[in-house]
């Protein structure tokens, strides 16, 4: 009788764990159902319509890290790198496989690179190798990003030069436009002073001409009145 009660007791203890695991196993079956219906649309090329099935997948198993990789994928197809770069780096963070920390920053990388985050790239492509050396696709990629970024610093800098000299340029151009103003203005004032100058001369020499009309016409009638007068003494 004792033995078995024990017996019920353990039966009763296994049928409860079992119903506990059981909505867990039904939870992950309907995750990686949607998976592998996402991966026929993806195959496909229906990237949207596979990415609405991997957020399904996501939603029946939040540490679906797959369903969290490849909807970041479907992102990725769809250039919308940058949602998709959240995604890998969720991945990268619910993995604890080095090799598939690697890939989602590999993937990572090429979404920061076609989002024209260069240099973060660069830092991305990096931390996939670190963690797998071997990855040839992103030491190539490591590789491209670097000489891109190389260029766009090259075409910064010569940007750069030329707005300054373009700055120089105007600020001589400014300069010289001031000084031509200046000197403009210098002539003309010299104009005005020279058309006074020559008016002033012309009201003296006419003030000058009047005198000597006026001194003329004294001499005349002094030497009228001289002679009235050597007449009248005469008669």
């Amino acid at each position: 009788m004792n033995y078995f009660i024990i017996n019920i007791g353990k039966t009763r203890l296994t049928l409860i764990m079992l119903l506990f695991l059981l909505p867990s196993f039904a939870w992950s079956q309907a995750d990686r159902k949607y998976i592998r219906q996402g991966n026929r649309e993806y195959s496909k090329n229906k990237y949207a319509e596979s990415d609405i099935s991997y957020r399904r997948a996501i939603d029946k198993n939040r540490e679906s890290a797959d369903a969290v990789f490849n909807s970041g994928d479907a992102l990725y197809k769809q250039n919308k790198f940058e949602d998709a770069g959240r995604q890998f780096v969720k991945n990268h963070e619910m993995n604890d496989d080095r090799n598939k920390k690697s890939a989602s920053l590999y993937n990572l990388g090429n979404s920061l690179l076609m989002a024209n985050m260069v240099k973060e790239s660069i830092d991305a492509y990096k931390g996939s190798l670190r963690l797998n050396p071997d990855n040839m696709e992103a030491k190539y990629n490591l590789a491209y990003a670097q000489d891109l970024l190389r260029q766009q610093q090259q075409q910064n800098q010569q940007s750069r030069d030329q707005d300054k000299d373009q700055k120089q340029e105007n600020d001589d151009k400014n300069k010289a436009d001031q000084q031509q103003q200046e000197q403009q203005q210098e002539q003309q004032q010299q104009q005005q002073q020279q058309r006074l100058s020559r008016e002033d001369a012309e009201r003296l020499l006419n003030a000058l001409a009047n005198d000597e009309k006026n001194v003329q016409e004294k001499v005349k009638l002094a030497k009228a009145q001289k002679a009235k007068t050597g007449t009248l003494k005469n008669w």
